[in-house]
This record gives structure tokens, sequence and C-alpha cells, in this order.
């Protein structure tokens, strides 16, 4: 089979692939938090504190530098979406793994999804209901 511009005189053309690892500056992680007894309630504040709190707890002072944004919050299922530095997702993933309890109470955080694009977590195709 003849190569294209065979003959013609002129090269083919070169491509450079280029793979990004972690080319997303931030990534979102939607978590929700679930406490062994129901009935308990956090505002905004004491969420972040809580999130604070476990990275100053598993990495110290340096961790509990990482910014965190608390993007939404809803208080009734204590559930939210965070945005972090790429670099810093696995300190935050693995510090709300290893948070166990607040005020003498038990709970854990679940990580529902994460993803580098936060338009990815507005939607779970687990959940979707089609007529």
């Amino acid at each position: 089979m003849a190569e294209l511009g065979a003959g013609t005189g002129s090269k083919p053309a070169a491509f450079d692939r280029l793979v990004f690892k972690n080319a997303s500056e931030h990534h979102y992680v939607k978590l929700r938090l679930e406490f062994q007894e129901g009935g308990i309630r956090l505002n905004a504040a004491h969420f972040k504190q809580l999130i604070l709190s476990a990275l100053k707890e598993l990495h110290g002072e340096v961790g509990a530098a990482l910014p965190v944004d608390v993007l939404t919050y809803e208080e009734k299922t204590l559930s939210a979406i965070l945005r972090v530095p790429s670099s810093g997702l696995v300190k935050l993933w693995s510090a709300l793994t290893l948070l166990g309890s607040y005020q003498n109470r038990k709970c854990a955080f679940r990580v529902i999804q994460t993803s580098p694009f936060l338009l990815a977590l507005s939607g779970n195709s687990r959940e979707l209901l089609l007529d």
C-alpha cells in the first residue's frame, strides 16, 4: 500500500502523543457523614471544622493547611460536595476514612463520588428513573 505523500518528496506528518497525568488543578468529592445513632444535626461550619480536625489529626498542621472548600452542604442529609487541590486528594480521603467519632459519637464519612470535573457529580446514572 502506498504511503500518503509517496513520490511527491514530502514527509509524512509527525504527531506527538501527550498524556497528562492529573491535568486538573482540583478534584471534587461528593460525600456523606453517617452517625451510628440518628438525629444528629451539624451546620456547615461544624461540618467543615470536622473535616479540618480529621486532616489535622492524621497529617498534622500541614494537613490542616490543605485548602478544602465546601461547595454545597445539605444539613438534612449531612452530605456535601468538597473541592480540594488534586495533590491533596489522597490526604483528604485518608483523613476522612480514618475519622471514627465526633463529640464521642461514632460516625463515618462515606465518599459517594469523586471527579476532576464538577459536572460529573451532578447526576448519578444508578439513581436514574426511566419512565
